[in-house]
């Protein structure tokens, strides 16, 4: 048996300082994500004044761009050459622009006609969305090529969502607290949340110059970029639907991300409307009930975060996934049970679903790297770009199913939006029984389908060695 047939690719730890690098970009991803997934719904509805119909509609107009865009910059980020490599420069040129971009989603254009608020909300909308493409297309694509081990990649995705809840925590709670400290010193909702977008898109910019300056793309060879080069994008397109684990991949990935923003968005309705019973004042320890409930669910879903990343360790990533998901669901349908002022029972089905958040953050991202490795052996070719943006787009296309839904489901269930500088508003029965269904049932069978996706993943740890063991030698021969 030849010396080749025995080589296993040796490996190699990352430092500390690069994994919390790469890991802080997600402040800047997640920040935005965050946001936009609990808070944007609302504001279109009670800041804005769009019918939830329409803005439904604005959102939707906007994920059609990002189905050309994303793809897009995937495939440019794949085939641009500089010499501080192919994905960093991105985060260099657009880090501000993705600052700016970040703060103007949360301005209210001052009209009155329907239309033209809807026009105005879907270009900025689009604004922000692509220069958030041309930052995190490039920082995920990263993931790969920092390292090729199995288990180095889910402890580095670990850690980048680590941040990832950091910034979803800060901004969950930081938020609310500024809207309603601008509401309550008498000056408008709107005011509140240009302060909430300047400062975080502000804080963005930063992590994504720290990575450029740190962190280091692996060195190719000329072969690799006359390969990536010479392949048209109907190709790479083509072999992307055929690569079987990322189909799986791709179908939970959409069904996590559409039952996380479907909750988040329907959270704070459901907190005003349902359990505080329209106070949308009402606070708790002194903070908002948003803040509170938010932020216990957050700070849980921070410190369990190492549990899930050890458990797929000893486990495997789909079935760490399935335990966890599961789990969630069942806390899905004991918050239908809720009833108005029961303050107690949501801040400990807030914990018990902060358990299970953690685990819709890490592993579902950290299979992607391995399925860009199951397409690598197949064809010759590294293809992080197209794939991450392929993914990026799954992302925001799911945010934007969850946001449709939940506002077509406000539409016609009768919401109302409440009068500006109200701190009291009730809304009819049928709108607060939809927003309950949205958050309770809904949301259980879409968590039971994704645990089904990871229950017929088909890249365990073994396959991945083997696919890992695989390349090593074809690079072997190669030198």
């Amino acid at each position: 048996m030849s010396t080749a047939e025995h080589i296993q690719p040796k490996k190699k730890y990352l430092s500390l300082w690069t994994k919390l690098a790469f890991g802080s970009g997600d402040w800047s991803i997640s920040s935005f994500g965050t946001l936009r997934q609990i808070f944007y719904a609302i504001f279109l509805t009670d800041v804005v004044g769009l019918r939830p119909g329409l803005a439904a509609v604005a959102i939707v107009v906007g994920t059609l761009w990002d189905a050309i865009n994303d793809p897009l910059v995937g495939r440019l980020s794949d085939r641009v050459r500089t010499r501080w490599g192919r994905r960093r420069p991105f985060l260099l040129w657009f880090a501000i622009p993705y600052g700016l971009g970040f703060a103007l989603l949360w301005w209210a254009p001052p009209f009155e006609n329907q239309y033209l608020l809807a026009l105005s909300v879907t270009l900025a909308f689009m604004l922000a969305d692509t220069f958030q493409t041309f930052v995190s297309v490039p920082l995920y694509a990263l993931t790969p090529e920092i390292t090729p081990d199995y288990d180095e990649r889910t402890s580095l995705t670990g850690y980048r969502m680590l941040f990832n809840l950091i910034a979803s925590l800060v901004t969950a709670v930081a938020a609310p607290e500024i809207v309603k400290a601008a509401l309550v010193s008498g000056a408008s909702q709107q005011q509140g949340y240009v302060i909430v977008g300047a400062l975080f898109g502000g804080l963005a910019v930063i992590p994504l110059l720290l990575i450029f300056f740190v962190v280091r793309e692996r060195p190719r060879s000329e072969t690799e970029i006359r390969q990536e080069q010479a392949t048209p994008l109907r190709e790479v397109l083509k072999t992307a639907w055929g690569n079987i684990p990322f189909r799986f991949a791709t179908a939970l990935y959409m069904l996590n991300w559409i039952t996380f923003d479907l909750v988040a968005g329907t959270i704070p309705f459901f907190l005003a409307y349902w359990v505080a019973g329209g106070n949308l004042l009402v606070r708790v320890f002194g903070l908002s009930l948003d803040s509170v409930v938010l932020g216990l669910l957050l700070i849980v879903s921070v410190l369990v975060l190492p549990f899930w990343v050890w458990l797929s360790g000893k486990l495997s990533k789909n079935t760490a996934y399935t335990i966890g998901m599961s789990f969630w669901a069942v806390v899905q349908l004991l918050i239908f049970a809720i009833q108005p002022g029961q303050i107690t029972f949501i801040l400990v089905l807030a914990t018990l679903a902060g358990i299970s958040v953690s685990t819709a953050h890490v592993l579902p991202d950290s299979i992607f790297p391995d399925v860009i490795e199951w397409d690598e052996l197949r064809t010759g070719r590294r293809q992080e770009g197209i794939y991450y943006g392929i993914k990026n787009f799954i992302r925001k296309f799911s945010g934007a199913v969850a946001m449709f839904i939940v506002l077509q489901a406000l539409e016609r269930f009768g919401y109302q939006t409440p009068p500006e500088g109200v701190t009291f508003f009730t809304q009819p029965d049928s709108a607060v029984l939809a927003i309950r269904i949205l958050i309770g049932p809904l949301g259980a069978v879409l968590l039971f389908s994704a645990v089904l996706m990871a229950w017929f993943y088909p890249l365990t740890r073994e396959k991945h060695a083997r696919i890992r063991k695989l390349l090593a030698r074809r690079k072997d021969r190669a030198e």
